[in-house]
């Protein structure tokens, strides 16, 4: 037995060598570049051995083959030059495993993602578990890059050019069967047998060559490429905004493999790698992948925290819902609904039952493990069953008394240790714990809807919040597949208070006579997933606009909407997609026309809609620039705790640009003196509200920001 750092061979007695791989260390398997010499040197053993029938490639890991290349070894790079070394060394690497002259075949449990994949296309047969940890796909385009081993010259090859596009393109993760349809692995068996089959599979030979689809050979050909590039450029650009160069690069570089040959596609691949790494979005999306991963780690606090093996939920409304689902079936916790009624109790179990059932339909999980899942939530009218709760989640009416009454009912009929958690977008935390007799044990967890789609959650103490507290929330949240960042205890928090300014700004373009489809089109152009106006009708006016008293009376006037607007909208009954009603007229459930703007809303509100007379960059700057200035007073005020959070809050929580980094990552990239300037040209165009806040002044004077030197160093 011969044993590397990360790799292990073992020849076994029927001739077959086993190559694990496990980084020492990791709980990952991740790719660097020294053990490029690694297994080039297992690879010369293997071609001397002319008694061996051929190799499989197994993780020693227990839940992952491997997830990708260290992310660590592009941000070393200076150069493009640099990086495009990286991409060729890989390549080479691949091509050795490729040519060896007996049968190799990648036996795949768990993450097998971007090299990870690579390495398993270069194998000659992939065999994968029918595990819902096994995932395979190639995610390079969510970090600005494209796959550098390969990736992009192999996978059109072998499962035919739209299904790898679609892959290379979106970063799209299949699962097992899903892979075994696209062509991608050869046979999916349990993870017992793995390595068995994977032998098996040697024994057989190397595999007859994959013929593909004629519909996929169509597209191969020159016509069909011509036509399949021009549609997929085309959706790829109104999806993008051409704010992500990855994506044409990607379409190039596939497209110059099949006109040019293997050998141009690799060369064009290595050189757009190393160009793109050096991209400022890519830099940026990098950026938020590394804060991302950060806190996952981030316990909150430096306590320990409290016991989490149950949990309640008060309410059973839309998000009391969501709340219990992501609960129970991601956390995998009991969780016991408790509601004034038995309908709003069967609310909340068919929201988790529709949502399951959909993953059943859908093939990714079995009716035996949809029902396992239902069964952990259960409902009631009084508090059975909640005496021995290890947290309790609040998710009633934006209502203060009502929410005080809950804490005092939850300390009466619970556990001494049990938390209370409230999901409140707005009220103050110190007020909801006013009353309680355990202050130290109520903290604030806010979700954002639809709760178990939307990744950030707020946790927020109060000023008598414990550390264990805080500790319990943070790894409850971690527990619920949600990203958490921890909030001071302020009027709007952080996300809803930066939100704000930016929709009040929308509807004051409203009302400057913009129309609705052009303010929406202008910030989704520079990088937002939906326009402002849509997202309020997304929310619900109603639910949206209810904060708005709270912000004013906290911070004044430069949180007041336009005069009458958001009254006059919800005088007319018009709550968003919710009554189908909002700045949008939506289409009948079941109707597949697309929701359109609403030409009553110019007269409702006492306006005339006309051609802009500004520019769709001009319009999303007002917006975004009023979010900018109130990110930096929160930062000041040390509403978020670092500009780390600042950043993940701002894109998992309302979709801040990613190839922007966030925030506070975008304003360190202008600088402080020229986000100033910018402020101080739209105050003196549009009013006080854009005067830039005393905590950028004062940075664009001493030439400052916002996330330490040496970070914005290492990714400018």
């Amino acid at each position: 037995m011969t044993t590397t750092s990360a790799f292990t061979l073992e020849i076994r007695p029927d001739n077959v060598a086993v190559i694990a791989i496990d980084v020492p260390g990791e709980k990952m398997n991740t790719l660097k570049a020294e053990f490029g010499g690694q297994v080039r040197e297992i690879l010369r053993q293997l071609r001397e051995n002319k008694d061996l029938l051929g190799v499989v490639f197994i993780s020693a890991k227990e839940d992952n083959f491997i997830a990708g290349a260290d992310i660590n070894m592009i941000g070393n790079c200076k150069t493009a030059k640099e990086a495009e070394g990286l991409s060729t060394q890989g390549q080479q690497v691949m091509a050795e495993i490729h040519a060896l002259p007996f049968p190799v075949v990648a036996a795949i449990h768990g993450a097998c993602l971007g090299g990870g994949l690579e390495l398993a296309l270069a194998c000659h047969s992939r065999i994968c578990t029918d595990d819902s940890k096994t995932v395979l796909g190639l995610p390079e385009v969510q970090l600005g890059l494209l796959p550098g081993s390969g990736g992009t010259q192999r996978l059109p090859r072998l499962i035919g050019v739209s299904t790898a596009l679609e892959m290379i393109l979106t970063g799209k993760q299949l699962r097992p069967r899903q892979a075994l349809k696209a062509g991608l692995v050869d046979d999916v068996v349990p993870h017992s047998i793995l390595l068995d089959a994977a032998v098996e599979q040697v024994k057989k030979g190397k595999p007859d060559h994959r013929r593909l689809p004629v519909r996929e050979r169509v597209l191969a050909g020159p016509l069909g490429r011509a036509v399949l590039f021009r549609i997929v450029g085309k959706k790829t650009e109104q999806k993008t905004q051409g704010n992500y160069p990855a994506t044409e690069r990607i379409l190039q570089v596939i497209e110059t493999g099949l006109a040019q040959g293997s050998r141009s596609g690799y060369e064009a691949e290595a050189r757009a790698f190393g160009e793109l790494a050096m991209t400022p979005q890519s830099r940026a999306l990098r950026s938020i992948f590394f804060a991302s991963t950060e806190l996952k780690k981030d316990p909150g606090t430096s306590a320990e925290a409290g016991p989490l093996r149950t949990a309640g939920v008060l309410g059973g409304g839309l998000m009391g819902g969501g709340i219990a689902f992501v609960t129970a079936c991601k956390g995998k916790l009991p969780v016991r609904i408790k509601d004034i009624n038995a309908k709003g109790i069967n609310h909340a179990l068919k929201y988790s039952w529709d949502l399951l059932d959909k993953k059943v339909r859908r093939r990714h999980i079995k009716a035996s493990e949809r029902d396992s899942q239902l069964a952990l939530i259960s409902g009631t009218t009084d508090y059975r069953g909640f005496s021995q709760r290890d947290v309790v989640i609040e998710a009633v009416f934006e209502d203060l008394a009502l929410k005080q009454q809950m804490v005092a009912e939850v300390e009466e009929q619970c556990a001494p240790h049990t938390v209370f958690a409230s999901n409140t977008s707005s009220l103050p935390i110190g007020d909801i714990a006013a009353g309680a007799q355990r202050p130290e044990q109520v903290i604030g967890l806010h979700f954002f809807s639809p709760v178990e789609k939307m990744p950030l959650v707020e946790v927020i103490p109060h000023a008598g919040t414990s550390a264990r507290t805080i500790a319990t929330t943070v790894q409850l949240a971690k527990k619920q597949g949600k990203t958490p960042i921890v909030v001071a205890d302020k009027a709007g928090f952080y996300v809803n208070r930066i939100l704000a300014p930016y929709i009040n700004e929308a509807m004051r373009l409203l009302m400057e006579g913009q129309r609705i489809e052009f303010i929406d089109h202008a910030l989704v152009k520079y990088g937002f997933p939906v326009g402002p106006i849509q997202l309020l009708d997304e929310v619900g006016i109603d639910t949206g606009t209810k904060i708005i008293p709270v912000l004013e009376a906290a911070y004044g006037e430069r949180f007041s909407p336009p005069a009458n607007i958001i009254s006059a909208i919800l005088n007319d009954d018009r709550k968003g997609r919710k009554n189908s009603r909002g700045f949008y007229l939506y289409a009948a459930k079941g109707r597949k026309s697309k929701k359109q703007p609403d030409p009553a809303i110019y007269s409702l509100v006492g306006i005339t809609a006309a051609q802009s007379a500004i520019s769709p960059q001009q319009a999303a700057e007002r917006c975004v620039m009023m979010m900018l200035n109130e990110a930096a007073r929160c930062f000041d005020e040390g509403v978020v705790r670092s500009a780390r959070d600042g950043d993940i809050g701002a894109v998992f929580g309302i979709g801040f640009p990613p190839f922007l980094g966030g925030p506070f990552r975008y304003m360190d990239s202008l600088g402080a003196g020229e986000v100033v300037a910018i402020l101080q040209r739209l105050a003196a165009q549009y009013g006080p509200r854009f005067t830039p806040c005393e905590p950028l002044l004062r940075m664009a004077e001493q030439g400052q920001t916002f996330w330490p030197v040496k970070e914005t160093d290492a990714l400018s």
